[in-house]
C-alpha cells in the first residue's frame, strides 16, 4: 500500500487580529501622551507670552509715571503735587504750557487722566476742579494697568518716608506786603509708589529735582 504524501502550505505572512489590536492600542496611547505633551507646551508658551506682555506693559506704565514726576512744575496757582488717598494730582510741563495729570485706582484698574495744555491761571484752576470730580470715563482718561489690588503713595520729607496725606512742611511767606504770595507747602524730596499686583508688592522711588516757578 502506497503512502500518500500530503503537502501543507506555509501560512501566509502577516499579523493576527489580536496583534493588530494591540498595536493600535499602543499607538493610541502614544498619540494621547504626545498630545498631552504638546498641549502642555502650548499652555506654557501662552503663559510665558502673557507674562512677558504684562511685564512690558508694567514697565511702560512705570516709565510714564516717572516722566510725569520728572516734569513736575510748580505754577504757584494750584498745588503742584497732592494725594488724597484715591487720586494723585500733579502739574507738569507740556509743549506750549502746562497740564494737569491725575493718577487714580478705580476698582482694580489703575487709570491716568490728562487735562488740556494751559497757559493761563483760570483754565488751570478749572482743570484742577475737574480733576476732583472724575468718574473714570472722561475724555483723556486711560486705563493703563488692570488687576491692581492696591496702591500706596509716600512722600520723602524730613529725611524719612511719610504718609502722603500727612501735613507737609510749609515754606515761609516772603516779606513783601499784601501782594506777596502766601506761604505754601514744600514739595517732598521724592515720591514712593507701592503697587500690589496679584498679592505681590512692587516699589518704585522717584527723586524730585528742585522746582522753580
Amino acid at each position: 500500500m502506497s503512502r500518500r504524501r500530503v503537502d501543507r502550505q506555509a501560512p501566509a505572512p502577516g499579523f493576527t487580529l489580536v496583534e493588530v489590536l494591540v498595536a493600535m492600542f499602543i499607538m493610541a496611547v502614544l498619540a494621547g501622551l504626545s498630545w498631552r505633551g504638546i498641549d502642555g507646551l502650548m499652555r506654557a508658551r501662552d503663559a510665558s507670552q502673557a507674562l512677558i506682555e504684562r511685564s512690558t506693559l508694567l514697565n511702560t506704565v512705570l516709565v510714564q509715571w516717572e516722566q510725569d514726576l520728572a516734569a513736575l512744575h510748580d505754577t504757584g496757582v494750584v498745588p503742584p503735587l497732592s494725594y488724597d488717598g484715591l487720586t494723585l494730582r500733579l502739574t507738569r510741563t507740556a509743549e506750549g504750557g502746562v497740564r494737569l495729570v491725575a493718577w487714580s485706582l478705580r476698582g482694580n484698574v489703575w487709570q491716568r487722566w490728562v487735562g488740556p495744555v494751559m497757559t493761563q491761571a483760570g483754565p488751570l484752576q478749572e482743570s484742577w476742579l475737574v480733576s476732583q470730580q472724575l468718574l473714570g470715563n472722561e475724555p483723556g482718561q486711560l486705563r493703563v494697568l488692570e488687576s491692581v489690588d492696591e496702591w500706596q503713595v509716600y512722600f520723602y520729607r524730613g529725611n524719612a518716608w511719610t504718609n502722603a496725606q500727612s501735613s507737609a512742611d510749609v515754606a515761609a511767606a516772603p516779606v513783601g506786603g499784601a501782594s506777596a504770595p502766601a506761604s505754601r507747602d514744600l514739595l517732598p524730596g521724592a515720591v514712593r509708589l507701592v503697587l500690589t499686583l496679584a498679592g505681590k508688592s512692587l516699589t518704585r522711588d522717584i527723586a524730585l529735582g528742585p522746582q522753580t516757578q
